[in-house]
């Protein structure tokens, strides 16, 4: 198995397991601003001039989440 499948494994694994911990996708939410945190701070940690490159990956996810609300689909 390739690294990608593991960290896809786990990911999906952990949105079970937040989705098991609350029903509600409501009080997803922290957990999403959470994990965005944690991958600031290890970007950071890397290279903290990759404070721009976070910010355009922030940037991309904010307009995939306005395409996902218009289409229905990611």
């Amino acid at each position: 198995m390739s690294k990608e499948e593991d960290l896809r494994d786990v990911l999906n694994q952990t949105a079970k397991d937040i989705s098991l911990l609350d029903h509600n996708p409501r009080t997803w939410l922290s957990w999403m601003v959470y994990l965005l945190g944690r991958l600031e701070r290890l970007a950071m940690d890397i290279n903290p001039n990759d404070q721009e490159i976070y910010k355009e990956m922030l940037s991309a996810l904010q307009d995939a989440i306005r395409d996902r609300l218009k289409r229905g689909g990611w």
